[in-house]
């Protein structure tokens, strides 16, 4: 990626771009999505301020009205190509309210076959809360393990890993949720 851009992330889930479209009174259906990620990839200049788009899985397989594949389209304009590689957050058992992010059950296809479309990186999120007691030293572990996990696969797979550990406050949150001054708001 070229030094100084910007990432675009249009790897919203397909809820999540349902509520973005519901927002401006379009429907959730894949023609729609579809069109929005073209509007945005089409952009005149984009490649003069991103530098790199992470997808969506549905996203990597799509094509312009024209018949242009977005990838395709992407790495024309100099933009690489990443995808989200996890498949969401899932509480965890045993702790007050911590998820663990999921996907790395098949992830190794999933990355070959994401390399094999175009992508060059992959994203992948795990969210800490930060508060009383928290995190834990189970969330630590399993999401730092996942982390790891998804990173040593991406790279077996020639994909550049980003990982994001994603802190949460919550309310009454200190550092480190053991104590200490609160967190600014």
């Amino acid at each position: 990626m070229a030094l100084s851009f910007g990432i675009l992330a249009t790897d919203e889930s397909i809820p999540t771009a349902g509520k973005r479209l519901a927002s401006i009174g379009v429907d959730n259906e894949l023609e729609n999505r579809r069109a929005f990620r073209e509007l945005l990839y089409t952009a005149p200049d984009l490649n003069k301020y991103i530098s790199g788009v992470i997808m969506f899985d549905e996203t990597l397989y799509q094509s312009t009205a024209d018949g242009v594949r977005f990838v395709r389209l992407l790495r024309e304009r100099g933009i690489d190509v990443g995808i989200k590689v996890d498949t969401g957050l899932q509480p965890l058992f045993g702790t007050d309210g911590e998820t663990a992010t999921q996907g790395l059950d098949g992830l190794r296809p999933r990355c070959k076959a994401y390399r094999a479309e175009g992508a060059t990186f992959a994203k992948w999120r795990a969210v800490l809360k930060v508060g009383h007691g928290m995190p834990s030293e189970r969330a630590i572990t399993d999401n730092a393990h996942g982390l790891a996990r998804y990173a040593s696969i991406c790279q077996e797979h020639g994909l550049v890993p980003i990982v994001e550990p994603e802190v949460r406050g919550t309310e009454g949150a200190t550092p480190g949720g053991r104590g200490g001054r609160a967190l600014a708001s």
